[in-house]
């Protein structure tokens, strides 16, 4: 893990409706996420996981506070900024896996790159390199429906990997994966963070993904607290 924050927010609120209806799903959450760390997200359905996890992604606008993805002001940049972060600096891990289902498995990781205008020659070794890593070499011509669950839930790491992102975001990426396979899921994704000089934030409910994490943040009604994670003389104190 580098000293290189790719990921800050300081006091981001997000309220829904006002007055006697108002609620705050989001609290005044101040944190940052370093190059080849791995935050744990964690807390109970409804308390604030997805709404923190947009609005770190630049997918929803904070009511206030403010979020940077390196030096790039994420809160309040242009549609045509936030499109080119998302495809550029950010992978996304879907708990639904989000594959098309039209396109194979190599298509899927490959598109990413195609809307970049990744050269075709790279768009190829780098598909092959990444269903590797993932485990999926022999199924690349395979379309997500002629797979497991777990087989697309590694492609959409792979996809998620496409571009070289800076940060990756993932919510309950292991929420429809049975034990062992969202234990294989973690653990995967706590190599290619540490291995690739990744920043990731993961959400999840379930404590048991928690061992994997370099820190742990505790989410509930909106609100942030911390925890240490599992390198434990790595890391900070608070958040």
């Amino acid at each position: 893990m580098s000293d290189d924050v790719v990921l800050r927010s300081e006091s981001l609120t997000r309220t829904y409706g006002s007055g006697t209806t108002e609620v705050r799903a989001l609290v005044d959450a101040t944190l940052d996420v370093r190059a080849g760390e791995l935050v744990v997200l964690r807390g109970p359905s409804g308390s604030g996981k997805t709404t923190l996890l947009n609005l770190l992604g630049g997918l929803d606008i904070p009511t206030s506070g403010t979020v940077w993805l390196g030096e790039r002001r994420v809160t309040g940049a242009s549609d045509r900024d936030l499109v080119d972060m998302r495809r550029r600096e950010i992978g996304y891990i879907f708990q639904t896996f989000a594959l098309l289902s039209a396109l194979t498995a190599a298509e899927n990781v490959e598109l990413p790159m195609r809307l970049v205008g990744v050269a075709a020659d790279e768009r190829a070794a780098r598909v092959d390199e990444l269903l590797s890593v993932v485990g999926l070499g022999e199924h690349a011509k395979q379309r997500p429906n002629e797979l497991s669950g777990g087989q697309q839930q590694r492609l959409g790491i792979a996809r998620a990997l496409a571009n070289n992102p800076r940060l990756i975001i993932a919510d309950e990426p292991t929420g429809q994966l049975d034990s062992l396979n969202a234990e294989t899921m973690m653990s995967l994704i706590s190599t290619l963070v540490h291995e690739r000089d990744v920043a990731a934030i993961v959400s999840t409910h379930d404590p048991r993904m928690a061992t994997h994490a370099d820190r742990i943040l505790e989410i509930h009604d909106g609100r942030l607290s911390a925890r240490r994670g599992r390198h434990a003389g790595a890391l900070r104190e608070g958040i």
